[in-house]
């Protein structure tokens, strides 16, 4: 007769038994390039100098590629999480699924066995089984088809960016219309293949060979970007890396944080989520949070979208993550960052949701020194900035559309010097009429007419202004804005009944003595003096008469 089974317990081996790599001790006020010797020496994957802050060889291996070997370890901990060696392996298999990089196995108080390093990152949960459901038709048919194609040309295709992030946050019941893939492998036929298994129509799809990326759009729906997975490579800081094809898990270590480090696999169709850097923690503890120590210091514009993505989102900086902020701040200036980079980071701040969110948070974390060094955020540019969602809706409502770059730029530079303000904007390489435009916002003075004086005293001074100044006016308050309301609302609708052609049948001639009428018709049509045609036409004949007088 068989034996019944028997069940036998299972072992749980501890976290000592899982410790793989050494760790090292260094002395307190090591410099990155001793650190990183030592590490390498022991091939510890870890220092430390005083067992409870850790610094990553990975990190001082980027630190010193970026020519800051100088640099103090010490500014280059980051939070890793201890263990005791009698700890359980599901304890330290959590704390590496929620993104930790290494977990620190400790002996008594003061004894360290070594550390556990984390492996290739496996899904662990899926989108929301109505995710799809939220995709416009295009999105969804794209969704669909993509896994099948990328595995007919051997490769694998990721659904990465934003719409992961925030399908995670389950946020609003908008249809999504644009996808961000990611594929290993050969990004440009998958991109073909796509095309012609959606039927997109001639010049649906546009390729852009040399950054092996692809985009392909349909005709009043959204559209889809294909990029081949890639590795980024930064040797100077502020600099644009080298990028090379790489696979999806290094793709995802280039990205900017954490809650956009998370992709989902398309090949089996289930929507499984790979989450390598702890995305969905970051996600539960509303932290925006960067994947390394110097990610502001390889590329500086990161710390722009932080503050963006917190305004949006309704998140804030961990302190780790601030404290990386203040670091890359010291390292400044950044020789190799571009203006234009900056500048096209202030724009979509103020296009965005919340940008005086953004912006105060900016200005108070220093982040403006890095257009000019004498930069100083003020109260006065804090209040200007909390007005500003008010202030552009009252754009909207008037058919107003000043620049964002014109409307960030003139809130943060308003009450600087003009040195500041001049080099400010050479930093960000505003030219031309859009810096003209800046400056008269922030120095131009607009004498407003003392109340009580006719409507067109009152509107003389306004008429030419553009609609930055507009809203620096606005923003101004007071009779200032009373004024820059009434002109909108008001004054900028009063015109003449005559036209140019009238006013030449009447009798003057042809040249700028027509526009000099025009204006003479409608300051006086603003002032209540003429209420028709017919004055106009005595107004024009009255005022042909003094001319030939």
């Amino acid at each position: 007769m068989a034996k019944r089974a028997h069940a036998y317990p299972q072992v749980d081996p501890g976290a000592a038994a899982l410790v793989d790599t050494p760790v090292a001790i260094i002395p307190r006020r090591a410099r990155v390039s001793d650190a990183l010797g030592l590490a390498r020496r022991r091939q510890a994957s870890a220092v430390s100098a005083d067992r409870r802050v850790w610094i990553l060889r990975d990190d001082l291996a980027r630190a010193a590629r970026l020519g800051l070997g100088e640099l103090p370890a010490s500014a280059l901990a980051r939070p890793v999480p201890l263990v005791d060696a009698r700890a359980g392996e599901i304890a330290v298999r959590r704390r590496l699924a929620d993104g930790a990089p290494v977990v620190i196995v400790r002996e008594g108080r003061r004894g360290v066995l070594g550390a556990i390093s984390a492996v290739a990152a496996s899904p662990t949960t899926s989108l929301p089984s109505k995710f799809a459901e939220r995709l416009d038709d295009f999105a969804r048919a794209a969704l669909a088809k993509l896994g099948p194609v990328a595995s007919e040309q051997r490769a694998a295709a990721f659904l990465v960016g934003g719409v992961v992030r925030d399908a995670l946050l389950t946020r609003g019941s908008a249809a999504t219309r644009d996808l961000d893939v990611v594929v290993e492998g050969d990004g440009l036929a998958v991109a073909r293949a796509l095309a012609t298994a959606l039927g997109l129509a001639a010049g649906g799809l546009v390729e852009h060979s040399r950054f092996l990326t692809a985009s392909l759009a349909s005709p009043d729906h959204g559209h889809v970007d294909i990029a081949t997975a890639r590795s980024e490579r930064y040797e100077t800081p502020g600099a644009l890396p080298r990028v090379m094809p790489a696979s999806i898990g290094e793709d995802l270590s280039r990205r900017d944080f954490t809650i956009n480090a998370m992709a989902v696999e398309l090949a089996s169709g289930g929507l499984a989520v790979l989450d390598p850097f702890g995305g969905r923690a970051a996600l539960a503890r509303r932290h925006v949070t960067i994947l390394h120590p110097l990610s502001f210091a390889e590329d500086p514009t990161r710390i722009f979208r932080a503050a963006r993505y917190a305004a949006r989102l309704g998140f804030s900086l961990d302190a780790w993550t601030v404290r990386a902020l203040g670091l890359a701040l010291r390292l400044a200036p950044y020789v190799a960052l571009s203006g234009q980079r900056l500048a096209a980071e202030l724009a979509l701040i103020a296009g965005d949701q919340c940008p005086d969110v953004a912006l105060r948070d900016l200005g108070s974390m220093g982040a403006f020194r890095l257009f000019t060094p004498d930069y100083r955020f003020t109260g006065a540019i804090a209040e200007r900035a909390r007005r500003l969602p008010a202030a552009l809706a009252w754009c909207r409502a008037h058919a107003l559309a000043p620049s964002p770059l014109e409307v960030a730029a003139m809130i943060v530079l308003s009450g600087q010097s003009a040195t500041v303000v001049r080099g400010a904007l050479d930093r960000l390489v505003i030219t031309g009429e859009p810096r003209t435009r800046i400056e008269r916002a922030l120095t131009r003075p607009v004498v407003l007419a003392k109340r009580g004086a006719p409507a067109s005293d009152r509107a003389r001074p306004l008429r030419g202004l553009s609609d930055v100044e507009l809203l620096a006016l606005w923003l101004a308050g007071g009779n200032a804005r009373r004024d820059a309301e009434w002109l909108v609302g008001t004054a900028r609708w009063v015109r003449p009944a005559l036209g140019g052609d009238d006013i030449v049948a009447l009798g003057v001639a042809p040249g700028p003595r027509v526009a000099d009428a025009l204006r003479a018709l409608r300051d006086a049509r603003l002032d209540g003096r003429l209420t028709d045609h017919d004055s106009e036409v005595t107004f024009v004949q009255d005022f042909l008469s003094r001319e030939e007088g």
